[in-house]
């Protein structure tokens, strides 16, 4: 991921646009601690290694891209690159790295598109959860698959948080109150904890339930 972090630090200055990327995982990709960054790197090969492991060909979302840096990990991908972003900034960037991508509207996904969804660290930044994970429910293909993770907000993850500079107050859910809501539209296939079992965030992969 060096080259990735060189890119991400030639297109951005942190220090001076950190208002902006903050909600994002862009100042996590480049902290000039190591550890720091390998923690938040970690989470995209882990989640690219579930989707290796679940996800059958077709259509990829991602759901709160920043600057679509899941899609770097993902290959090989078996299926177009779509995401959904608000940040225009980061919308900006994630084009001139990915010309390919598709930008969708996160309210209206469609039905049975995606043969796999992926909402990696972005959903604790909602007040309501329920209506967003009954869309992504709906846009999944009957055989598609679900990749979520998130902060567990936990002793050790606010002491790291710390540490790294950053304050966390955009974060509104933890991890395990959106799984408890993923339960009324999905059922679980996998769990782990991140990076290699800390529990600073929970990985997982589900299947939509359906009628």
């Amino acid at each position: 991921m060096k080259s990735r972090r060189a890119a991400l630090r030639t297109q951005f200055d942190v220090r001076r646009e950190f208002e902006t990327l903050e909600e994002s995982c862009v100042p996590s990709y480049v902290h000039r601690n190591p550890l720091a960054a390998w923690t938040a790197w970690s989470r995209l090969t882990a989640a690219a290694r579930l989707y290796a492991r679940f996800a059958p060909a077709g259509p990829v979302l991602d759901f709160g891209s920043a600057t679509g840096e899941l899609r770097q990990v993902l290959e090989p991908i078996r299926g177009d690159y779509h995401f959904v972003e608000q940040n225009e900034v980061l919308v900006g960037a994630l084009k001139r790295n990915i010309p390919e991508a598709r930008r969708e509207d996160g309210a209206q996904l469609g039905e049975g598109r995606f043969a796999a969804v992926f909402a990696l660290d972005s959903l604790e930044h909602n007040e309501e959860i329920g209506p967003i994970l009954e869309t992504i429910a709906r846009s999944l293909r009957p055989d598609g698959v679900f990749i979520l993770s998130g902060p567990t907000e936990n002793a050790l993850y606010r002491l790291g948080r710390r540490l790294a500079g950053f304050d966390g107050h955009y974060h509104v859910q933890t991890i395990y109150d959106i799984e408890r809501q993923a339960q009324a539209c999905f059922r679980r296939e996998a769990r782990s904890l991140q990076p290699a079992g800390i529990p600073l965030f929970a990985l997982s992969a589900w299947r939509a339930k359906r009628p």
